[in-house]
């Protein structure tokens, strides 16, 4: 595993963030928690992706206590997502929550998080301050420079951590604008000591979310800044975490991520290569282990052109191969090519 700069460590759960830990990964929760009673399941399905770190909306006090049911029985730390009502945050904090979010643009007077600092120093419970460019408080909603903006926004919480002495903070300052969230995030880095939480917020469905991450996260990793990812998207939880595992391994800064390479198919393609990735993909990409899967269109050019590979497959019709750094050393069936497959995988 790989680390950042050092800053500050703070614990979430088991997960440490910050002070040179490595980078974690982590998503939200996208739908209503309160009756979903395969929640666990899917939380450790997330986990088996990669995921470090689940967050969820608390829109009420009732959710605050469903969700320290939920914090109890996870495979991975809890965060709650505070906005508006302080007392919604003390309530998860009571019921066992690993972190806190609140949201400067809204969580009100100084009063009002002097009660959150105090819950939490008394619990040992971080707090993530959420600062986001569209929701900034009011006062600094018409400046035109954004980043600098945010930095204000933060720097006023900072003020008030600062007064009562609470270290267990961590900071986030995000914008649908790769620009600006570089921007930022830059500006906080040279000053402060708080680990990041980084990442471009409402970036938008899955392909131009993955890019404006991508370009945002590729060049703040490159300069060690950052502690723990999430990638934002109109998409799965499930593909934020497949993003954000990517992203770190793109960046040197993860090395248990399966590479998986498949051509994208051309009028030479004898084997379906869409397909075959399709079937296995979410199977692969829970191995957690760095291995270069290969998955080709055709055995002209493919076991060449994939020969750094660890394994791979590619087939014409009914006759499939499966080869290792380029070496065919086993044929198979379509009927049985995924089978055969995963099990040389497993062997590996």
């Amino acid at each position: 595993m790989f680390t950042n700069k050092l800053t500050n460590m703070v614990s979430v759960g088991n997960v440490k963030v910050g002070g040179g830990a490595p980078l974690s990964v982590q998503t939200m929760w996208k739908k209503p928690f309160a009756t979903d009673e395969n929640i666990i399941d899917q939380l450790k399905s997330l986990k088996d992706l990669g995921c470090d770190i689940i967050r969820f909306a608390v829109p009420d006090i009732d959710s605050a206590e469903i969700l320290g049911v939920i914090a109890a029985e996870s495979p991975m730390p809890v965060v709650a997502d505070i906005h508006f009502d302080y007392k919604i945050a003390l309530k998860c904090i009571d019921a066992g929550i690993h972190k806190i979010r609140i949201n400067p643009g809204n969580i009100g007077a100084e009063w009002k998080v002097k009660e959150v600092i105090y819950k939490a120093k008394d619990k040992n419970i971080p707090i993530r301050v959420g600062v986001n460019s569209g929701s900034l408080p009011q006062k600094l909603r018409n400046n035109k420079d954004k980043a600098a903006s945010m930095i204000l926004a933060a720097e006023e919480e900072i003020e008030i951590f600062e007064k009562y002495n609470f270290k267990n903070a961590l900071f986030s300052l995000k914008s649908p604008d790769v620009a600006t969230t570089i921007s930022v995030n830059e500006m906080f880095a040279q000053k402060y000591s708080y680990p990041l939480h980084v990442g471009v917020t409402e970036a938008g469905p899955l392909i131009d979310g993955v890019v404006k991450n991508s370009a945002a996260l590729l060049h703040l990793l490159a300069k060690d800044i950052g502690s723990t990812v999430r990638v934002s998207l109109s998409s799965s939880p499930e593909n934020e975490v497949i993003a954000g595992n990517a992203i770190l391994s793109e960046a040197g800064k993860r090395d248990n991520v399966v590479n998986l390479v498949s051509c994208p198919k051309c009028g030479r393609a004898t084997f379906d290569v869409h397909e075959f990735v399709s079937k296995i993909y979410d199977k692969v990409k829970k191995i957690g282990k760095h291995l270069t899967i290969s998955v080709m269109g055709c055995v002209v050019n493919g076991p060449q052109e994939a020969k750094d590979a660890d394994i791979g497959i590619t087939g014409v019709g009914n006759s499939i191969v499966i080869f290792k750094k380029g070496e065919i050393f086993k044929k198979t069936t379509s009927q049985n090519a995924e089978e055969e497959f995963l099990r040389e995988i497993e062997k590996l």
